[in-house]
């Protein structure tokens, strides 16, 4: 598990938090994630688990990497992501803290789908065990946090019928990562949840 780990081009920008972005709801949400355990870090300290939330002015918001042994985040934990490029494994950020590690797996989602303005990234081995190829899922081989997993997402988007209503990913090459998105924070938090009962 390397959770936690940049596999792309980061170039962070390294400055004080936007004062004019809001985190309060997506704040809200991560707390909860955190709270079920879907979000945290690992014995071995590696942190797992990432939010984001479209922008108005920039691509998204999105929690910053190594945070999941975090409880409660500030502003100082989130960076904004402000332009990206697959083929060339570029991501670019500013803020206080560099992007997650799974930031390319979020901007493809918000590109392929404009109405999406939430992405959830979660571990669960159970639900990982139990969901994988029960909803649609990206191939074993694809490795997390790199323009072949953000490609594998795509086709998925383009060729799976499960995907509008269940807006659900298990991430195959990605042992217990899931992805949920919606069109509001609280739809995608909702969904996320709902999985433990599922």
């Amino acid at each position: 598990m390397d959770e936690g780990y940049i596999k792309f081009n980061c170039q962070w920008l390294q400055q004080a938090p936007d004062a004019a972005i809001d985190i309060r709801e997506i704040n809200a949400w991560r707390g909860q994630m955190h709270q079920a355990g879907l979000i945290g870090v690992y014995d071995n300290g590696i942190g797992f688990g990432n939010i984001s939330t479209r922008l108005a002015d920039y691509p998204f918001l999105i929690s910053g990497s190594a945070t999941g042994e975090i409880s409660n985040l500030t502003k100082d934990h989130y960076a904004v992501v402000t332009d990206y490029n697959f083929a060339e494994n570029r991501l670019v950020c500013q803020g206080p803290i560099k992007a997650s590690s799974e930031s390319l797996s979020h901007a493809i989602i918000y590109e392929c789908e404009p109405t999406v303005n939430a992405v959830i990234h979660v571990h669960s081995m159970n639900l990982w065990e139990k969901l994988m190829h029960v909803l649609p899922t990206t191939e074993a081989t694809v490795a997390y946090g790199t323009p072949e997993m953000a490609m594998e997402i795509k086709r998925l988007l383009t060729v799976s019928d499960e995907i509008v209503q269940h807006k659900t990913i298990i991430m195959g090459g990605h042992e217990e990562g899931i992805l949920v998105w919606g069109k509001t924070m609280e739809e995608a938090g909702k969904r996320t949840l709902a999985l433990l009962d599922s």
